[in-house]
């Protein structure tokens, strides 16, 4: 059955305030304060957006508010808003504190025992408005813990009283840098990656977003002044027949507008034939969860691609003109000496050297609560017990010197947007941490590899 929005109230209830906040989002205007924004207006709430990755916490707007809602999307956003909640919770004693998102209702003991009265994950825009009109009728939650796959009725997002697009990060391309918005376009994801967050909650389904309600709310960003906008669908080639009009409807109305989408190696393959057509309706740049390149992680990761396919994809995406972001989980207890040298081998011998941002070098696997990765008894004969404050199942490699290694390689990257290097200055910097941290035989990367012209990026560089 589809939920859609209740109509606008004809009544008001007072200073009925509903408070929706965002932590972190990649560098994005939250999407997920957008969209809750337009249902809970509909149903009669006052609402305000607060993103506290751009501006101090608005405590005046907190205080008396009805229900205050604390997206949790992603690992980094959960740990933020879990320092946050015990001082939300003291601002506002009465209030319905309601976390929601992919990682609320896998963390729901740990955010509850912080503040939080409900923990909603999957569709929560329709959850959201009906916890604020039981709570406007002196209700109770039915139940603290929910996933909600409901198939529901969207509306476009309202972005009015969010930071603006120019407080956000851009597209940087050789020509200048880009304002960029940010849409979905479809929710949830097909496949079942062993090590993949959305996998608890969605279980191998996705939903989409209607088109129109899609290209009003690039409409509205193009209008405050984007010149890019990001799909952040988990995979925008899990429907081809949903997107491809999608783009081409935005395009016809927007030629100049750029886009970047989200993509699997396994998809990049299997519609290999569509990426001239998303080259040409005006995307510049694909993310791929490449995730390693080493067929043993791979599987175990369960990814269904191996390092061949990736060496394909990469081509693919080069013949389209389409530059490539690839991601990766670094270090894994999989993850030898050798293991690490080849990847950077294979990282300048693919000619990635410019597709994959520092941070990708130094990504160490997450284990959170719920994941697949626990069906294997490997992961559960490293991984410790669940630690409520890191999120994680902790685990140590069976190397010291690799996490050494992980730790040296995060610092590294951490301090390169200040010294202003380029990715291929950046690559030689860890070749010679990897020769000074795990001994001889270090990785010497050809200069012609390391010849690429720069590639269009996003300046918030992608993680979890």
């Amino acid at each position: 059955m589809d939920h859609a929005p209740a109509p606008l109230k004809t009544w008001y209830h007072g200073a009925m305030r509903a408070v929706l906040i965002a932590t972190y989002e990649l560098g994005r205007q939250p999407f997920s304060l957008a969209s809750p924004a337009a249902w809970l207006r509909r149903a009669g709430a006052e609402v305000i957006c607060l993103d506290t990755a751009v501006a101090p916490l608005d405590r005046a707007s907190v205080v008396g508010a009805t229900l205050i809602g604390l997206s949790v999307p992603m690992h980094t956003a959960t740990r933020l808003a879990a320092e946050m909640l015990p001082e939300l919770r003291a601002l506002a004693p009465r209030a319905l504190i309601v976390c929601y998102g992919l990682y609320a209702p896998l963390n729901a003991d740990h955010l509850r025992a912080l503040g939080a009265d409900v923990c909603i994950g999957g569709e929560y825009e329709a959850e959201l408005v009906r916890l604020w009109e039981r709570r406007l009728d002196g209700g109770e939650p039915e139940g603290a813990v929910r996933i909600a796959l409901d198939r529901l009725a969207f509306v476009p997002p309202e972005r009015e009283g969010l930071p603006g697009l120019e407080r956000y990060a851009r597209l940087m391309t050789p020509l200048g840098p880009r304002l960029a918005g940010y849409t979905e376009a479809s929710r949830g994801c097909k496949h079942r990656c062993r090590h993949c967050p959305i996998v608890p909650v969605y279980g191998g389904r996705f939903r989409v977003v209607p088109r129109e309600v899609v290209l009003e709310d690039a409409r509205r960003q193009v209008a405050a002044g984007a010149r890019h906008i990001t799909f952040g669908d988990p995979d925008f080639l899990n429907g081809p027949g949903h997107v491809l009009p999608l783009v081409r409807a935005l395009h016809a109305e927007y030629p100049g507008l750029t886009y970047d989408v989200t993509v699997k190696v396994e998809h990049l393959l299997r519609y290999a034939h569509l990426l001239p057509e998303l080259r040409a309706t005006g995307c510049t740049l694909v993310t791929s969860a490449v995730e390693a390149l080493d067929d043993a992680i791979l599987e175990r990761f369960d990814k269904r691609h191996s390092v061949a396919d990736v060496a394909r994809a990469a081509a693919l995406l080069r013949a389209a003109g389409i530059a490539l972001n690839a991601t990766f989980v670094a270090f894994t207890p999989w993850t030898s000496r050798q293991v690490y040298r080849s990847f950077l081998a294979q990282i300048a011998e693919l000619g990635l050297l410019e597709s994959v941002s520092p941070v990708q070098y130094a990504i160490r696997l997450l284990v959170p609560a719920g994941s697949r990765l626990l069906d294997l008894d490997e992961v559960r004969a490293c991984a410790g017990p669940f630690d409520a404050r890191a999120l994680v199942h902790p685990w140590r490699h069976p190397d010291p010197a690799m996490d050494e290694l992980q730790r040296a390689v995060l610092r590294l990257a951490q301090g390169s947007a200040a010294r202003g290097e380029t990715r291929p200055a950046f690559y030689r910097r860890v070749l010679a941490l990897v020769d000074a941290h795990i001994g001889a035989a270090p990785v010497v990367a050809p200069e012609h590899l390391l010849q690429r012209p720069p590639i269009p990026y996003l300046s918030e560089p992608w993680y979890c």
